[in-house]
């Protein structure tokens, strides 16, 4: 039988019963060296595993279909199975935790300008041609200025899109998640600010200019271009992202 039972700790508030179950769920799955898609025991064999109630079972298996770390088919051959969370989820679910803290454009750009230049530079001369083809692809997709600003922010999405996927290639996996969140909380930053006012010219040619050249010096496997140019992309950046903020906060002020 699996142990649910944990070290006390006035300190720390104890968890309730559903919850310590579902932690050895999890434990349980990771020592048996099941793998998404795998089908987990139905839920008589769990009672008699862990030693539970079937409501305690049935709760601690919804929360963890909640975390999505287990999914339930119905009809023939239908059962719960180890799930397995998408990026996309668990930036979502990341983003929740922030979702009450005044997270700030310098909070994002502050770590941008210190991991994203190490990753380019890691990466020179690594990328296959299918690679660099496809980040090529996206810069095409706003190859002209915007010419409102709905149209402005589509193409900062995608800009950052381009961040995130370059991210998504490094062979540091956490890295590739940390830099996905950050370009994934900024563009939701445009939005509910609404930084995207005016349609700003310098901000695209310069940005898309940085983006070509860093490609160019990944090709060639040029880490030291590839580090400074991105370090040059992100601090532009940053300083034109806070300038449109304080046009937006002045412009509301004004109101």
């Amino acid at each position: 039988m699996a142990r649910t039972s944990e070290t006390p700790d006035e300190k720390a508030p104890r968890r309730s019963r559903p919850i310590r179950v579902a932690e050895a769920i999890k434990e349980w799955v990771v020592e048996q060296g099941l793998q998404p898609g795998d089908r987990l025991p139905g839920e008589t064999e769990m009672i008699a595993r862990f030693g539970m109630s079937k409501g305690t079972i049935r709760e601690a298996m919804r929360l963890l279909q909640a975390q999505g770390l287990v999914e339930t088919k119905t009809g023939p051959g239908g059962g719960s199975f180890v799930g397995e969370v998408s990026t996309e989820r668990a930036h979502a679910l990341l983003a929740n935790y922030f979702y009450f803290r005044d997270i700030s454009i310098a909070d994002i750009y502050q770590l941008r300008v210190a991991l994203e230049p190490e990753v380019a530079a890691a990466m020179a001369g690594r990328l296959s041609p299918e690679r660099l083809a496809e980040l090529r692809s996206i810069i095409d997709d706003y190859a002209e200025p915007a010419t409102d600003p709905e149209d402005e922010r589509r193409q900062h999405v995608a800009s950052l899109h381009f961040h995130a996927r370059l991210a998504s290639f490094a062979d540091n996996a956490l890295l590739g998640f940390i830099i996905g969140f950050m370009s994934q909380i900024l563009a939701d930053l445009t939005v509910y600010r609404q930084l995207y006012a005016a349609p700003n010219v310098e901000l695209w040619r310069t940005g898309r200019q940085h983006q070509l050249d860093l490609l160019d010096a990944m090709e060639r496997g040029d880490a030291k271009a590839a580090r400074s140019i991105m370090r040059s992309h992100m601090e532009m950046a940053w300083r034109m992202m806070e300038d449109q903020q304080a046009v937006v906060m002045k412009r509301f002020m004004a109101h």
